[in-house]
């Protein structure tokens, strides 16, 4: 049986690892040892930092509405309570958007949901 060389395979898997490291900085694009390295690494960051965005971008939300709850004389737990409280089915993206968007219609939310937070009794413990 005849030996097999692996030269258009080996050719054909360089091109593509080198193809995956274009733009990369230094020799990292150049080589095929470290472009793999290369490669290797970018994915790991990409797969930490896709779960680093959602992360990210909540606590932006969270910034916002506790900026615009400010604004209007109220603290961003007392309004998550009330809106909690209250049924709206509204997420934190939703509400920061409305916040940016339409301030008159946030003015409603934060009365609804400070109307809605003193309505119902705390959970304190402290009975009488």
């Amino acid at each position: 049986m005849p030996r097999v060389r692996k030269g258009a395979a080996r050719n054909q898997a360089r091109k593509k690892l080198l193809r995956q490291a274009r733009g990369y900085f230094g020799s990292n694009h150049k080589s095929p040892y470290r472009a793999k390295d290369a490669i290797i690494r970018a994915g790991v960051y990409a797969y930490r930092d896709r779960r680093a965005r959602k992360r990210n971008m909540r606590a932006l939300w969270i910034t916002r509405i506790t900026a615009a709850c400010r604004m209007r004389g109220t603290r961003y737990s007392e309004f998550m309570n009330g809106v909690k409280n209250a049924n709206l089915l509204l997420n934190r993206k939703m509400l920061s958007q409305i916040a940016i968007d339409d301030p008159r219609l946030f003015d409603r939310l934060v009365e609804i949901a400070v109307e809605a937070s003193s309505a119902t009794p705390s959970k304190s413990g402290a009975s009488a």
